[in-house]
């Protein structure tokens, strides 16, 4: 089977980097790319010109939420709403339950996915909230998202994500982590098992990796044996660290030393590690404020940053910075972590916080996050042929519409599509060239349908924060809207 798409611009690659090239070409025979130019010579069973866009390689996301955000929910609260984000000591120790039933689970999945497709992904690494389950991600849930991926058709890295303990909110306003150990060890167990299932499975789009939560909700152990196993498998770990001071405070309360080197200590650092956000490091105003080697160890490690900027920006943090990391060496991808999975919009925040932070126009332009967003993720996965538009490398690619008079005018296509454009101009996507978004549709998934069962089960997980709460206060005094209620004079 061999494809033909046409537009206005290709981002192909060429010389080991990104190119532009007007009115191109890509064609595909399979799940391999054959031809990017400007005029193929030969026949294609398909062919579609997609005018006015840009056609690009699939987006890649490794910090992918997988679940109904809770962003809206705890990003703007004030500090007298805190404990009521968390779970309570009472509720660890004595009433903790799944939300969801499995069942209702499947359908958070396939919302998420639903929305990563739509907005121009074609490769994740997924993300979802424990705070709404009994601990974390039962073996079954990740067996029954692995199908529902499949359906749909993207590339998945996906394991169980796993852990020791749980965060609480603690009586005196404080913030601690409640263990259960046995758990955490059932936990590395399931995903080990996960392992083995995508083995069998044998699907080129399915990769197994390793998900251990937050770095504070994880013992030692636990952390020794994940890096054990990745290293003895070869697989790929995510770990969620160097997000904040809280964190950084718990875990030298825990372990008597900062979060990076019980990365260090823990054998990490010998595995291929992701690590979400990073941005406590030396260098960060809240640390020391100037760089005392951290990045070196990063980037001597061959750690990959999964950057996630809008999402930071909206819990306040920003990294310091993007500019800094690139210039040691460290590799840079990009995650979107909550909703909407608009890497878009994210890359585009990116590019101004870092003038901010670097007190430049130039700090972090356009062209290194959307290399962050390809190249990046590819390197950080060792896939060599994706993140990429070129002869023999994966035919994962999307289309975004440059046409909407919103739009405005038009300079390189790139840079202006950062500025004024957003994920939801995507109008067509292919995973290893099998069709996933056709004409902003993705075939065979009842987008109404799911909007509304997804928002019936946001309504039941709102209102569960309330036997969570320390306080035990209802959803609506948790969660106050932005205006009262209007009300009609009688």
């Amino acid at each position: 089977m061999r494809t033909r798409w046409r537009a206005r611009h290709v981002l192909a690659h060429q010389n080991g980097g990104h190119a532009l090239l007007h009115d191109g070409e890509v064609v595909w025979e399979d799940d391999v790319i054959v031809h990017v130019g400007r005029r193929y010579e030969g026949p294609v069973d398909v062919d579609l010109d997609l005018g006015d866009s840009l056609v690009m390689p699939g987006l890649i996301d490794l910090d992918a939420l997988t679940d109904i955000d809770h962003l809206v929910l705890d990003s703007w609260h004030g500090p007298a709403m805190g404990g009521g984000l968390q779970w309570s000591q009472d509720y660890f120790d004595h009433r903790r339950h799944d939300v969801f039933t499995p069942d209702e689970r499947r359908t958070v999945r396939e919302f998420a996915l639903a929305q990563l497709a739509l907005h121009g992904i074609t490769t994740y690494m997924p993300i979802a909230s424990e705070v709404h389950s009994s601990w974390a991600e039962p073996y079954e849930e990740l067996v029954a998202m692995a199908e529902t991926s499949r359906r749909i058709g993207l590339r998945g890295y996906l394991g169980p994500a796993y852990r020791s303990g749980v965060n609480v909110a603690l009586a005196d306003g404080g913030r601690g982590v409640a263990f259960d150990e046995d758990r955490g060890r059932a936990g590395l167990h399931d995903a080990v098992r996960f392992l083995d299932h995508l083995d069998r499975l044998a699907d080129p789009l399915l990769t197994g990796v390793l998900l251990p939560c937050r770095i504070e909700t994880l013992t030692a152990e636990l952390l020794r044996e994940t890096a054990e196993v990745a290293r003895r498998r070869d697989v790929l770990v995510r770990l969620h660290a160097l997000q904040g001071t809280v964190e950084r405070e718990l875990v030298e309360r825990m372990h008597g030393m900062e979060p990076i080197r019980l990365i260090e200590e823990t054998g990490l650092f010998d595995t291929r590690l992701l690590i979400p956000h990073t941005m406590l490091i030396d260098r960060h105003p809240d640390v020391h404020g100037e760089d005392r080697g951290d990045l070196d160890r990063l980037a001597r490690a061959g750690v990959s940053v999964v950057h996630c900027p809008l999402t930071s920006l909206r819990y306040g943090s920003v990294l310091h910075s993007f500019g800094a990391y690139r210039a040691a060496g460290v590799n840079l991808c990009l995650g979107t972590d909550s909703f909407p999975p608009d890497l878009v919009r994210g890359m585009d925040t990116g590019v101004h916080l870092a003038k901010l932070v670097d007190e430049r126009f130039d700090a972090a332009p356009a062209e290194h996050y959307v290399e962050a967003a390809t190249l990046g993720g590819a390197r950080a996965l060792g896939r060599a042929d994706l993140g990429r538009l070129e002869p023999g490398a994966q035919a994962d690619l999307v289309a975004f519409d440059l046409a909407d008079f919103r739009d405005g005018v038009q300079d390189d296509p790139v840079r202006t599509f950062l500025l004024s454009g957003t994920a939801r101009q995507a109008t067509h996507s292919v995973v290893a060239g099998r069709p996933v978004l056709v004409d902003r549709a993705l075939p065979g998934v009842d987008l109404p349908a799911l909007k509304q069962q997804a928002q019936h089960l946001f309504d039941r997980m709102r209102a569960a924060y309330s036997e969570r709460d320390i306080l035990r206060r209802n959803a609506d005094t948790l969660f106050p809207p932005t205006f009262p209620d209007f009300r009609i004079q009688a």
